[in-house]
């Protein structure tokens, strides 16, 4: 029987130091076996089924890097301080990393983390080279059983050419699956370009897709290549390809029948052979149905489909990334290593998440940067409040910029916005609306997911 991600193997012959390990790690969630020997570890265990061994480097029998020779799981040797040159010489044979004695638990908690994420597929390897095909995919993270069944396609359709489409709420991760299929497929060594359709405004995405001929249009000074061609030989993903304009959509089902592209502006076509995912929270059913999205492209884009599940359906998922992105936060915004009290990881377990693991993140960060301590409180998070501080900033601008409009006070931060781009959106473009509310179009995009305010389309099919 399968055993579940997040298994650890500690060998140690200390009993005090291996069961406050245990511990430790049972608290982060990992699933913990033990033995105080290497001979023992091995006649006790199937020790290919675990996601990482931490051993010990000085045990009695036999040292930790014996472990190395025996499977492909990797190995975190730990050490001393005065046997640092021993421990770089286990590296040599192969371990992973080590971790010098006495340690942090955030420093090895973090060390783990880091080390099942880098080597998420040599989990459960045997001497055949086989591997768990539920096993996580590089640069994400998932126990649970709609993940594990996200892991296993993603492995069966890397290893086709067909177009992939991706289904999931705002923020789950969809371009994380779509590096996912491209680094295991037989393109990895070539480009993957990746284009956010609702972030281009209409009258460049042409252009910005396709590459134009110098004075095809105003503006036009030079020749200009595609996004298309310079993935050619690689993989294109087109995130959000629901607001693709119906003209755009039209070129986009030439390059798929035809492996053809054509410049604005030239007569002349190139042939390109690139790998097609694309990605949408939205019902592309209903889109062909209301003659916003082409029924012959949607056709051709829906032969592979891969479901992300939203962050509140995956259970206990949720504390598991909460954990790294702190640490990675931590690291990134070169902060001392935090940790989560027990009513915040309480009130992450609680919150439905509707932005997924995009709020997760900015909830996180901003905790971070408020944070006094090296504990990230319940009330640090914000996640029971409507309140956003950036939405503050929208309202004031769009106030002065817009005319009068009916007093703050009487409408929510949220209210406002959407009653703002209710109002306006029929008189202005993306890019009007934008700059009167005081941001860039990609957050105007992402505020009407949020909010499910669809942007107006163009119903003529052309």
């Amino acid at each position: 029987m399968m055993m579940s991600l997040n298994q650890v193997l500690v060998v140690e012959d200390e009993i005090v130091i291996r069961a406050s390990l245990r511990r430790l790690l049972e608290r982060h969630d990992y699933q913990v076996s033990e033995a105080g020997t290497v001979k023992e570890s091995l006649e006790k265990y199937d020790i290919d089924t675990f996601d990482v061994i931490i051993s010990d480097l000085r045990l009695p029998g036999a040292p930790g890097t014996d472990l190395i020779k025996s499977t492909s799981v990797p190995v975190l040797i730990m050490t001393s301080y005065s046997s640092i040159k021993s421990a770089i010489d286990s590296m040599k044979m192969g371990a992973v990393d080590y971790i010098a004695k006495p340690f942090e638990h955030s420093e090895i908690i973090e060390a783990v983390a880091r080390i099942i994420r880098e080597h998420p597929n040599r989990r459960g390897m045997s001497a055949s080279g086989s591997g768990d095909e539920d096993a996580p995919i590089s640069g994400m993270i998932g126990s649970c059983p709609q993940m594990h069944e996200l892991f296993r396609r993603i492995r069966k359709v890397a290893q086709t050419n067909s177009t992939v489409l991706i289904n999931g709420e705002s923020g789950t991760g969809k371009e994380l699956v779509a590096r996912g299929i491209h680094d295991l497929s037989s393109r990895e060594g070539q480009e993957m370009i990746s284009v956010n359709c609702a972030a281009i405004p209409e009258n460049l995405i042409e252009s910005e897709l396709f590459g134009h001929e110098k004075g095809a249009f105003t503006g036009a000074t030079a020749t200009r290549t595609g996004l298309v061609e310079a993935a050619n030989g690689g993989t294109l993903f087109l995130d959000e390809i629901g607001e693709l304009p119906l003209e755009a959509q039209a070129r986009l089902l030439r390059v798929l029948q035809e492996n053809e592209i054509r410049k604005v502006g030239s007569v002349q076509s190139k042939k390109v052979d690139i790998r097609l995912v694309v990605a949408t929270h939205r019902d592309l059913k209903q889109l062909v149905e209301g003659g916003q999205f082409r029924e012959d492209l949607f056709y051709r884009i829906n032969v592979m489909t891969l479901l992300i599940p939203p962050l509140r359906d995956r259970g206990s998922d949720v504390l598991q990334l909460a954990d790294v992105i702190l640490q990675r936060t931590c690291r990134r915004l070169k902060a001392p290593t935090m940790v989560f009290s027990e009513d915040a990881n309480q009130s992450i377990a609680e919150y439905s998440w509707p932005g997924n693991v995009r709020e997760l993140e900015n909830a996180i960060e901003r905790a971070v940067v408020l944070a006094e301590s090296t504990e990230i409180g319940e009330e640090l998070l914000a996640i029971e409040t409507d309140f956003r501080p950036d939405l503050q900033k929208t309202v004031s601008l769009a106030t002065n910029q817009a005319g009068p409009a009916e007093p703050i006070e009487e409408l929510s931060l949220e209210d406002y916005f959407q009653r703002f781009v209710l109002e306006h959106q029929d008189s202005m473009n993306e890019t009007q609306l934008a700059s009167k509310l005081g941001i860039s179009r990609k957050c105007l995009w992402e505020r009407r997911q949020r909010f499910g305010i669809p942007r107006k389309k163009k119903t003529t099919m052309g």
